[in-house]
């Protein structure tokens, strides 16, 4: 199985490489910056560089493989561009005869467009993607864990103790770690029953602020608190690390949930029969902090 990963330098993708080779897969490790080279080589998997944008470029690296990872980046100067992206990876996908994509799409995709670029794009990419002709896997993961390892977040925990988060303390949410999605993307690729399937995935705890708090101090071994971030705050701090486009939407995101009392779920309670078609050891949110225990020290 010779597997090909786009983002694997980034943290949602990154255990893609050590998950497909534990199942005996050749890693291919596509990124658009050779700075990533020492890192994906270190991990196993053959580094390649290639940009989504360039469509010859994905004809080209898409030749002998067997199955595809991928997602789209966050920080484009134009959300709109992730369609373009995605259809690249997909046409050049089916032109060489890829078996199976698995699209990990970041976060649960909504079922109509909103007006957020960023995640109304998503739902174009979807459709593209059922209609292709290929078979493939789609995986909706909740929040990250590893987002509390951001700017927006770790600086608060170290300095004042306090979990920062721009989600209602009220909105239960099943966080999940980033290496339990990249279990499940390969899980996906190697089940063949899977054709044309698509799984909201979260973690199995289903916790408000206060719950995230006390399981992070369990971990920590310290306690903090749960500071529920200003919307405005979070973006501003977010908006170097994605661009003031990405970062307005988001910030618009998190603004219509600190104003209303329904909140979206972000937790699946049927995890258990996901997992009897995708077996994956789960990583609780205490055993997540007690292992980046240094990371907020």
């Amino acid at each position: 199985m010779k597997i090909l990963v786009f983002g694997a330098s980034g943290s949602q993708q990154f255990n893609v490489i050590s998950e497909g080779i534990k199942k005996g897969a050749e890693v291919v490790a596509a990124t658009s910056s050779a700075t990533s080279f020492e890192k994906l080589s270190q991990a196993g998997a053959k580094p390649i560089l290639a940009n989504m944008s360039d469509a010859k470029k994905m004809l080209e690296i898409t030749v002998g493989i067997d199955a595809i990872a991928f997602m789209v980046p966050v920080s484009l100067p134009s959300p709109l561009e992730g369609l373009e992206y995605a259809k690249n990876v997909i046409d050049a996908a089916k032109a060489n005869g890829v078996k199976k994509i698995v699209w990990n799409t970041s976060a649960w995709l909504l079922p109509q467009k909103i007006g957020i670029s960023g995640e109304d794009v998503k739902l174009d990419i979807k459709d593209y993607l059922k209609n292709s002709g290929l078979d493939y896997v789609i995986l909706e993961p909740t929040i990250y864990m590893e987002n509390m390892m951001g700017p927006f977040c770790a600086p608060f925990v170290k300095k004042e103790k306090k979990l920062a988060y721009p989600t209602p303390e009220g909105m239960s949410i099943g966080w999940i770690a980033s290496r339990d999605v990249s279990a499940f993307v390969v899980e996906a690729i190697y089940n063949n029953s899977l054709k044309a399937d698509s799984f909201q995935i979260s973690g199995l705890e289903n916790l408000k602020g206060n719950d995230l708090a006390e399981q992070f101090s369990k971990g920590l071994g310290e306690s903090v608190v749960y500071y529920m971030q200003p919307s405005q705050e979070f973006g501003e701090i977010l908006k170097p690390l994605v661009g003031e486009v990405a970062a307005a939407g988001v910030t618009s995101y998190y603004e219509s949930l600190q104003n209303t009392t329904e909140f979206p779920a972000k937790f699946n309670p049927n995890m258990h029969d996901i997992l009897e078609k995708l077996p994956v050891q789960m990583t609780s949110l205490e055993q997540w902090a007690k292992e980046n225990k240094t990371y907020f020290s």
